[in-house]
């Protein structure tokens, strides 16, 4: 990677890392009045309306078979983790789920072996097993620092991850002419139309905003989740992913779980020894995983 591209790439993922890591305490702010369900609707149809101008511009640029794909993209990007993440943290709290959202580059890598060819070195699948050890620990730490029973929500998370890893992979390789900003406006345009129908049609939403205490400061905090986490971030993810690899755009996470675990704790949550010992195993399994280059097979 050239220098002038390799800083871009660097200063990209620095405040990536800044605003994904804030994210996971803005769903807590919203869960605190709108179920996880209302909390991923309305996060994902606030984002359309910020990018939808964007949008409208771009559909020149698309092809017929281009919708299809952006319509796939933006339900693994954005539609299915909004759910997953807000569910999650109904029984995990913030710094947690970030520390766990640090499994996207493994499954970048799992998903790129598996299904685009890519070939990776012992190194790799070693620190893969250590990541995901990290994560079972975490998901059993207990307050006494021993091993309880396992926190299933842990895996609703996990799965979250796997999502983004088949969608870095699908976008690098299967949608590689389209601008970002294409990408992340088409996208969030194809899906909303299931996230307004949710959200007025079957959930309490309406209702509580104009009858629950609290309900609009909620709803501020789901707002500035959906403007920076989802529309400004995934269209900087986007032009990241265009001058690096599907592996180095996700190492986002090695920064984004000090962020999460920052505003955990000065909202007053409490890390104890396993979680931080399930951290230290995650992180470092990515970095191992990371050591060596990937191989494309020819």
């Amino acid at each position: 990677m050239p220098d002038n591209k390799r800083f871009t790439a660097v200063i990209l993922l620095i405040t990536l890392s800044l605003i994904w890591g804030t994210s996971f305490i803005l769903i807590k702010q919203g869960l605190k009045v709108f179920s996880p369900d209302e909390v991923g609707a309305l996060r994902v149809a606030a984002a359309f309306i910020f990018m939808l101008p964007i949008a409208l511009q771009r559909l020149k640029e698309l092809k017929s078979t281009d919708y299809g794909k952006l319509f796939f993209s933006g339900m693994l990007a954005v539609f299915i983790p909004a759910f997953l993440f807000a569910i999650a943290q109904t029984h995990l709290n913030s710094s947690l789920a970030g520390i766990l959202n640090t499994l996207s580059p493994i499954w970048t890598m799992i998903i790129g072996a598996a299904l685009f060819s890519q070939r990776f070195r012992g190194w790799a699948i070693f620190g893969s097993a250590i990541s995901f050890g990290g994560c079972i620990v975490l998901a059993m730490a207990r307050a006494d620092g021993g091993l309880g029973a396992f926190n299933s929500y842990a895996l609703l998370i996990v799965l979250a991850c796997a999502c983004y890893g088949l969608n870095l992979n699908f976008l690098k390789f299967k949608v590689p002419s389209l601008p970002p900003m294409t990408i992340i406006s088409v996208s969030l345009m194809l899906i909303a139309p299931l996230a307004y129908i949710y959200l007025f049609g079957f959930t309490e939403f309406t209702f509580k905003m104009a009858n629950t205490e609290g309900a609009w400061r909620a709803f501020g905090f789901v707002i500035i989740l959906a403007l920076m986490s989802t529309a400004v971030a995934n269209l900087l993810f986007y032009k990241l992913l265009r001058i690096s690899s599907p592996l180095f755009a996700s190492s986002v996470t090695y920064v984004m779980p000090l962020v999460s675990v920052m505003w955990g704790v000065i909202d007053g949550e409490i890390l104890l020894v396993g979680h931080f010992i399930g951290m230290a195993l995650i992180l470092g399994g990515v970095y191992l995983a990371n050591r060596k280059k990937s191989e494309t097979k020819a």
